[in-house]
């Protein structure tokens, strides 16, 4: 509207918080249509129809609405987004416990080709249709799928895009708009006038650290997960406001791009804590992401190594045993919240929303919103404006609003800047991709490879589509520190956080040239991007809990396959005896036919590769694991640190290899000591030495020649050559 003034301030970067940690998908909200149906086949049925039948009708309201919002998404801004078919694999015709704890899921099987086409009816059939394969098929489209154990598979298509992308093409759409826009601006608190009604908001510029005093008629809230903190700037004393919106995150981790097709996602409708499990390619990897769980919102992104943990042992039970699911090819993992929201100035008993939710404070005169989803952004905005006019205005349309890059945009544009400017065929689609028929500007700032191909776009990072030319363009689209390259102008911290640490010193000095840095300014952002970088999961475990990081189902079928010394396919009484004996543990008779009785679940007396994964996956296994491996690992410490000083020094490290008999040159002994040496005092001390134990990769095989990888991430623990003693001979 040309009579409106619009101003909005972003405490960090644009979509910094949740709205660049999503699964990427445009999705119109599959779960919510099964659990509105859920909640329609209940008992609340006949004792409270009238509120059952409401319920249900305001849940499908919701879905049918998604897929409205998500047409307008993928028919008006085909740059920014992509259909992505998603399969869902059957392994039984009936499942129980049935999917929503419903006995009607139980048929979900037999009923998901109907279910989906119901599901493709509700946009009106212009999204790409839904279609079954049979296994043969699945396994020439999904070679990665377990061919042996499904039944049929179906296939439906969601949508998807870059979120942090769309979040930016939203911001410039509105500058362009004649919206003023600032990022890293903050409110502080709230301007009142006599009557305790707010008519502006005091700021801080997080970059300057300048304050600015800011008027308006009307104060929208849009703070996500984190309103609450916002509303309380609203109040003119400490009396803390009444909750509003409960945080649900969401964990992701991204995985090498070879274990999925690069056109074809999957999902787990069933997991083993009832979310869904989306297994997505995204931008060449594939991401591996969960749906709500309740917790309060943070604003650093690493996920708890138990969830990663349990990501990977979800997205395993599909795929072919031929595909190892590893610790170790996690390359970055994150994760959002999701506000859950309901209306603080209803009476008691408001209704906590999957939908939005837009509430006035009658004392304050501010206006929150909170809730909804990616999909529905568009109408949300509607919506809040629409009642903070109220009537005397127009209703607010923005659907035949192109988003920022749509100009100019057309599915032949990547030809056009290859045969122009000579770049790479996977850095024109990324251009595209991104930024639309604005790629010719990134492509304006380009400069020359000195190769003769490439001609142009030099990469920041081997194996990633980025080019240098696009830090210089973000500096122009409001980036002001090095994390927002990392994290939004690119991705790659999303893909990939170590080879994004690596790229930091270059994406200084071209910020440092656009934006005009010193020294000091420029070694201080290194470090922050470097700092913020350490919060962003990746290979390595950041938790040093020991007991979570335990072997994957291809890990554990590995130490099966170990113990069946004969090969029969299970294991009995004699193998379970050996192996204790291999592990230098060798137990009295009764202890052993203990032991086997535990794994033996049916009693006939052979141990059958289920029953042992169940005994290794039970609490009481893992707790005897991580004894075990401590034990070993201090017994192993012991033998190395020779003068009994209570660590470990380079020395000692270069004798130990001298004593096994193995030759490790110098550099990489210093290397080693290095890499186990954490806190580089010179002294690795029995923690730090544990620490480095427990990784999973060992591309020194230093570890390898310990012989102590204990199962944490192989099986060189079994090793036949041990015979008892000590750990070195």
């Amino acid at each position: 509207q040309s009579t409106i003034k619009v101003a909005c301030i972003e405490r960090g970067d644009f979509a910094s918080e949740t709205s660049s940690r999503s699964t990427k998908l445009i999705w119109a909200g599959i779960k919510y249509l099964a659990s509105a149906a859920a909640g329609l086949l209940s008992w609340g049925l006949l004792h409270s129809p009238i509120k059952t039948v409401s319920s249900f009708y305001g849940e499908f309201k919701m879905v049918f609405q998604c897929h409205q919002e998500r047409k307008y998404m993928l028919d008006k801004n085909r740059h920014l987004t992509n259909w992505v078919p998603i399969v869902c694999p059957f392994t039984e015709w009936n499942i129980w416990p049935p999917p929503f704890g419903h006995w009607a899921f139980s048929m979900f099987p037999i009923l998901a080709p109907a279910v989906f086409k119901f599901y493709d009816g509700l946009s009106q059939f212009t999204c790409p249709p839904s279609f079954i394969m049979g296994p043969k098929e699945a396994q020439k489209k999904f070679p990665q799928l377990n061919e042996k154990e499904i039944k049929y598979c179906a296939v439906f298509y969601e949508g998807q895009h870059n979120d942090a992308r769309t979040n930016m093409a939203i911001a410039m759409t509105a500058a362009a708009k004649g919206a003023d826009i600032a990022n890293y601006v903050e409110m502080t608190e709230g301007i009142f006038d006599k009557a305790g009604k707010v008519t502006g908001v005091k700021a801080l510029d997080r970059i300057t650290g300048d304050t600015m005093e800011i008027y308006a008629d009307n104060v929208i809230f849009a703070g996500g997960p984190f309103t609450d903190a916002l509303r309380q700037k609203e109040t003119q004393d400490d009396a803390p406001v009444k909750p509003a919106v409960a945080g649900a995150s969401g964990s992701h981790i991204v995985l090498p791009g070879y274990y999925a097709p690069h056109n074809m996602g999957l999902l787990d409708y069933n997991t083993s804590d009832g979310r869904f499990l989306f297994f997505l390619p995204w931008q060449g990897s594939v991401i591996v992401g969960t749906t709500d769980k309740k917790c309060a919102a943070e604003t650093l992104p690493y996920p708890p190594e138990e969830e990663i943990q349990w990501m990977l042992k979800e997205c395993e039970k599909y795929l072919s045993k031929d595909v190892k699911v590893r610790r170790s090819d996690v390359l970055s993992s994150w994760r959002g919240w999701r506000p859950l929201a309901s209306n603080p100035h209803l009476p008691p008993g408001g209704q906590v929303s999957r939908d939005h939710v837009i509430s006035k404070n009658p004392e304050s005169g501010v206006t929150f919103i909170a809730g909804g989803k990616w999909t529905t952004w568009r109408e949300m905005a509607e919506d809040v404006l629409d009642k903070v006019l109220g009537a005397g205005h127009p209703k607010c349309n923005t659907l035949d609003i192109k988003l920022h890059g749509g100009d100019g945009y057309s599915e032949s544009l990547s030809i056009q800047l290859i045969q122009k400017y000579g770049i790479m065929e996977d850095v024109a689609e990324h251009l595209v991709r991104t930024y639309g028929g604005r790629a010719w500007e990134v492509l304006e700032k380009c400069k020359p490879t000195g190769q003769q191909w490439p001609r142009y776009g030099v990469v920041l990072a081997t194996h990633y589509p980025y080019i240098e030319a696009e830090v210089r363009f973000a500096c122009q689209e409001y980036a002001c520190t090095i994390e927002d390259i990392l994290s939004r102008r690119t991705r790659l911290a999303f893909l990939n956080s170590e080879a994004a640490i690596q790229i930091i010193p270059r994406v200084a000095d071209i910020m440092a040239e656009e934006l005009g840095w010193s020294a000091k300014i420029k070694a201080k952002q290194i470090q922050t991007a470097k700092d913020y970088m350490e919060s962003y999961g990746g290979r390595i475990p950041i938790d040093d809990d020991l007991s979570i990081r335990l072997p994957t189902l291809a890990e554990a079928m590995d130490v099966f396959k170990e113990i069946d010394v004969d090969g029969s396919g299970f294991l009995d009484v004699q193998e379970v005896k050996e192996m204790a004996i291999r592990l230098g543990q060798p137990l009295p008779e009764d202890r052993v036919q203990s032991i086997f009785n535990d794994m033996d679940k049916n009693k006939d007396g052979k141990i059958q590769a289920e029953e042992f994964m169940e005994w290794f996956n039970a609490e009481e296994s893992k707790e005897g694991i991580k004894t075990y491996f401590h034990k070993k690992t201090g017994l192993i410490f012991n033998e190395i640190d020779t003068d009994m000083s209570g660590f470990i020094d380079e020395g000692e490290l270069g004798d130990v290899c001298v004593r096994l008999g193995q030759k490790f040159p110098a550099k990489k002994i210093k290397a080693i000591f290095k890499e186990m040496d954490a806190n580089n005092d010179g002294k690795i001390q029995l923690d730090e030495f544990t620490a480095w134990m427990d990784k999973e990769t060992d591309h020194t095989e230093f570890r390898k020649m310990l012989s102590s990888s204990l199962g944490l991430g192989g099986t060189s623990w079994l090793d036949k050559s041990q015979s008892g003693g000590s750990f070195l001979g």
